[in-house]
């Protein structure tokens, strides 16, 4: 792709930061040289270029290539091929660098090529079997284009920890009172779901979880329905719902509409703790309707915006 091409692609991503919260999202295509396709939400891509020259630094995390000046910012470089296999062996170059931002982080993706953009509804995006969720879970999810091509949907933060590492988690103040409450939390990236749960446990609280938007909307019906069976409100039991932005089938914003909606959530937070950190989708999760937003990933922020809505 000419450098010409990627400005255009890079303006049409500035163009599109307002889907969030109508259940789509968009979706840059890419190739690692094989014939599998790639793709990464626009909603975490800068920009689209030309692959600059790459400083090699030594004692780097394994996963890091070199390191890049882009726009006066010193930003690690992170060859895909060295995570994901295709199963094929094309001696492919790595030409083209896509430069992301999420969970408070500036990196670069090589890869071989970038393709264009295409625009899908969640509920089309579909959670990966376990067959097809290889390459140590650095696929979260799958959809398929008009041709019945299928697309792979990286997991970007499974991919940053296996590059770079994971967070580690501090001992948190415990906050448990000893009553049988819980929260209930969302998130189809299985390094978040990991992250959460340690966090959840220095901090002594009890949980319930779901994979994506809509696996949670269907357990929260069903503990509403059992909490309405027994005569009691709901918030008595389930003290916090907290909700990934970027889900398969249902997303985060769609997610808390519908709890919004539904007096029998009245006087449980919801709060949105999402790798899309811009204040654009602060402020989106905001008009939807959450209570707090939270980037991804700071344990220690994490639980001191968890911590006053559960005392």
């Amino acid at each position: 792709m000419s450098a010409e091409n990627n400005s255009n692609l890079l303006d049409a991503i500035d163009a599109r930061t307002k889907l969030a919260g109508s259940n789509k999202m968009e979706i840059l295509l890419f190739s690692l040289g094989s014939q599998e396709i790639f793709g990464i939400n626009v909603f975490k891509v800068r920009e689209v270029t030309n692959t600059p020259r790459i400083t090699k630094t030594p004692n780097v995390p394994k996963g890091v290539k070199g390191f890049i000046s882009l726009r006066g910012n010193i930003i690690p470089v992170i060859a895909l091929s060295n995570f994901i296999n295709t199963g094929e062996s094309t001696g492919s170059s790595d030409e083209t660098l896509i430069v992301t931002e999420f969970s408070r982080h500036t990196q670069g993706f090589l890869v071989h090529n970038v393709d264009r953009i295409i625009r899908v509804d969640w509920d089309k995006v579909k959670p990966p079997q376990d067959m097809l969720a290889g390459n140590e879970g650095l696929i979260t999810a799958i959809t398929e284009l008009p041709d019945g091509r299928l697309i792979s949907i990286l997991d970007v933060e499974q991919l940053l920890a296996s590059a770079l590492g994971e967070t580690p988690i501090p001992e948190l103040a415990r906050i448990s009172d000893g009553a049988d409450r819980y929260i209930f939390f969302a998130d189809d990236s299985q390094v978040a779901r990991k992250n959460i749960v340690a966090v959840l446990d220095r901090m002594s609280i009890k949980y319930q979880q779901a994979n994506n938007g809509l696996e949670a909307w269907d357990k929260l019906k069903n503990l509403a329905a059992r909490a309405q069976q027994d005569g009691r409100p709901l918030h008595e039991s389930l003290r916090l719902i907290l909700t990934d932005a970027e889900m398969p089938e249902m997303d985060g914003y769609v997610l808390t509409k519908n709890i919004k909606g539904d007096r029998r959530f009245d006087g449980i937070p919801i709060v949105m703790h999402s790798s899309l950190s811009s204040q654009a989708n602060k402020t989106m999760g905001m008009q939807a309707g959450v209570d707090a937003y939270v980037p991804k990933f700071d344990p220690v922020v994490l639980s001191e915006t968890l911590r006053p809505l559960l005392v």
